[in-house]
């Protein structure tokens, strides 16, 4: 009897099996999809399908989800082994590493499919010429390997179509604006940035009545945009940065009140910005920097209360900027004018924005003084005044230096022919605790560098090109722990950014007086030592030979004595070598890549001799008996502690080795220009994380 009913149990579980299990033929073609995968186990190894990871089936355990996102898949797509899920509707592979090219008769069998996700894989080739079914209502194709241009039949069968991004890709041809004409009537999400899309943008997005965002920023778009996209009154985002769109901004953008996000930066935009601009009160980021924008800005922008971001740098506006009432953007935590022709003093109502984190004014003609009213502003973190006209530079740190979140502090070419910010009461003050980067050049400051300085113990960049400093530089330098950054740590700070610019010290068009020492050759990482134009005396140490990764060696314009060292042949990466207009005598070495440079390099130096120079070397050319002497130097009890010098001040750049290049060259003040705020946003992740979060939730 009991046997009997053991036999009834192991009967009725293997019939249970039988009904309750996936289809056989999808339970094999997804063995076989996985068996295609160097990856890791996905174990798949139950009866049921069903129940495997990332399966879901319907009620006739037919599989209608297969979803496997960032699950470090590897391999190809097999289109023989899904192509038999046929009642799949929800395909996600995103974030793997597949490859393979999406077939049309792959496509074709899943004809109940309604969310694709293959995004941030290494699928390639050309789009199929149609989707499967009219179910489609989700397309996300997004960083892949996608080329060719889109073919007019893609989406023919698309009409239920949501949304589409084919973003990070080489797609080419036009843009597939008339999407909305006759296909995809309800369309949300159109992302075709980072292409190479051409042409100009036709018409054809005014039919989209329901789309909220259209992207297609990092193309080659030319011409105006289409007049029928003010017509799309549900837009929320417009986002075209870097592109060559040309034309005034129409004032039928006023139409789009729903707008929330407008980025049109480095275009070729010209003309006014719209006189009622102010009429898109649900504005949060403006971005139209990098065009050439003329005109004032309008006073109607103010009514946009909501903003958060306004970009209007790198343009051609002007007017008096102190007369717009900023305090009605209670919610503006970035402001950038920098590279405009505005006039005026600071604007004091943006005292009134106290959640500003980043305000950038540079290259206009600003006047006036710092008001201690800016330290209402408690967040703010990155300020940058250069080349304006502010005087009272003391004036101004005192106050600057209760900023307690300040990080970033730029007055490069302001306060220009003044004494560098010195007052008994700055020493014993505790400011400045947070500072990182403190920019001084091209400012032509007299006097020495200021005891207040060693106060600060988080500074990591100290720029002072381009200044008229007569003392030397004091040995308290030496003393602060960051100034002088190793390669991991200037890499955390710069995330963006390869050669790090702690390989480039810079003391170019100074006054400085004194030896350069032997522990130079102790600092590996130098790629490029600049000491023109000052007053360095003393031999050229042997111990430069150490730094192997020299690139630019330029000791031009000083007192410099002695030989020039037969060591320096080991610099085989040198590109650039200058010791004009020194005190050198002797030989310059032979055989050595110092002697394919040209003249140049030499002249101005009397005693030197030999190749490329004209002057021949005599037996009795040699080297004076006070240069010699000159050796002994650095062992005399007042010899200033340069090794702790160059430490504290390895990360000096000179103002116009960067932007003499930049004034020339258009697309490099575009790439400088965007490096820039590459390191405004990494240095400050929390100014940008809010920013990004709100970017995300409003894209979503």
């Amino acid at each position: 009897m009991a046997q009997g009913f053991l036999f009834f149990l192991l009967f009725s579980y293997i019939i249970s099996i039988n009904i309750h299990a996936c289809n056989q033929i999808e339970r094999c073609s997804l063995l076989s999809f996985a068996s295609t995968l160097s990856s890791p186990p996905l174990n798949w190894t139950s009866l049921d399908c069903c129940h495997w990871k990332g399966i879901t089936c319907d009620q006739d355990d037919w599989v209608t989800h297969l979803v496997l996102p960032s699950k470090g898949l590897k391999g190809g797509i097999s289109p023989s082994s899904l192509r038999n899920l046929t009642h799949l509707t929800y395909l996600n592979l995103s974030h793997n590493s597949l490859y393979g090219s999406l077939e049309t008769q792959f496509l074709l069998s899943l004809n109940r499919l309604e969310i694709l996700d293959l995004s941030y894989n290494h699928i390639y080739g050309e789009l199929p010429l149609s989707l499967p079914s009219s179910k489609i209502r989700t397309i996300d194709l997004s960083s892949n390997h996608f080329f060719g241009a889109i073919p007019s039949s893609f989406f023919q069968q698309a009409s239920n179509l949501i949304s589409f991004n084919v973003s990070n890709n080489t797609f080419t041809g036009y843009v597939p604006s008339s999407i909305c004409l006759h296909h995809s009537p309800f369309i949300r999400l159109l992302d075709f940035s980072s292409n190479q899309f051409s042409g100009n943008l036709a018409l054809g997005l005014g039919e989209c009545s329901k789309l909220q965002v259209f992207r297609a920023g990092h193309n080659n778009l030319l011409g105006l945009l289409p007049e029928d996209i003010y017509n799309s009154t549900k837009l929320e985002e417009i986002s075209l940065p870097i592109n060559s769109l040309r034309g005034a901004i129409s004032d039928k953008i006023v139409n789009l009140t729903n707008l929330k996000i407008l980025d049109l930066s480095h275009n070729q935009l010209s003309g006014e910005l719209p006189l009622n601009l102010g009429k898109l009160s649900k504005l949060k980021f403006l971005t139209v920097d990098f065009n050439n924008l003329e005109g004032t800005i309008p006073t109607s922008l103010m009514n946009c209360t909501n903003l958060v971001e306004l970009c209007l740098g790198i343009n051609n506006l002007e007017g008096d900027i102190s007369m717009l009432n900023f305090s009605r953007l209670s919610q503006l935590t970035k402001l950038d004018l920098r590279y405009n022709n505005f006039t005026g003093m600071f604007p004091a109502s943006l005292y009134s924005c106290r959640y500003l984190k980043a305000i950038a004014l540079t290259r206009n003609h600003l006047e006036g003084q710092i008001q201690i009213e800016i330290l209402s502003l408690k967040s703010l973190s990155f300020l940058t005044l250069g080349y304006n006209r502010f005087t009272n530079l003391t004036g101004a740190m005192k106050i600057l230096m209760s900023c307690k979140s300040l990080h970033t502090l730029s007055l490069d070419g302001s306060f220009v022919d003044e004494r560098m910010a010195f007052d008994d009461g700055m020493v014993d003050f505790d400011g400045f605790q947070n500072l990182r980067v403190l920019n001084m050049a091209g400012t032509n400051l007299t006097g020495e560098i200021p005891v207040w300085l060693s106060k600060l113990k988080n500074l990591e960049i100290l720029i002072l090109a381009f200044n008229q400093i007569t003392w030397p530089i004091p040995s308290w330098l030496g003393n602060l722990p960051r100034l002088f950054l190793s390669t991991c740590q200037i890499t955390k700070f710069q995330v963006n950014f390869q050669s790090n610019f702690v390989d480039y010290p810079d003391l170019s068009n100074n006054n400085i007086v004194g030896y350069i020492p032997a522990e130079i050759g102790q600092l590996h990482l130098l790629r490029q030592l600049a000491l023109y134009s000052n007053n360095f005396s003393g031999v050229i140490p042997d111990q430069i030979s150490n730094l192997q990764n020299l690139e630019v060696l330029d000791l031009s314009m000083n007192h410099f004595s002695g030989p020039i060292p037969s060591s320096l042949a080991s610099l085989t990466f040198l590109r650039k070598f200058n010791v004009s207009y020194n005190n050198l005598g002797g030989p310059i070495p032979t055989s050595t890549q110092i002697q394919t440079f040209t003249t140049s390099a030499f002249e101005g130096n009397l005693k030197l001799c030999g190749a490329p120079l004209p002057n021949k070397c005599g037996s009795n050319m040699g080297i004076d008996e006070d240069d010699t002497n000159n050796k002994d130097l650095d062992n005399e009890p007042h010899q200033l502690p340069w090794f702790y010098i160059f430490t504290a001040l390895g990360f000096v750049v000179g103002f116009w080795g960067v932007c003499g290049s930049l004034v020339v060259n258009k697309t490099w003040r575009y790439v400088y220009f965007r490096f820039i705020d590459n390191v405004q946003d990494r240095l400050y992740v929390m100014v940008t994380m809010p920013i990004n979060t709100m970017k995300r939730r409003l894209r979503g």
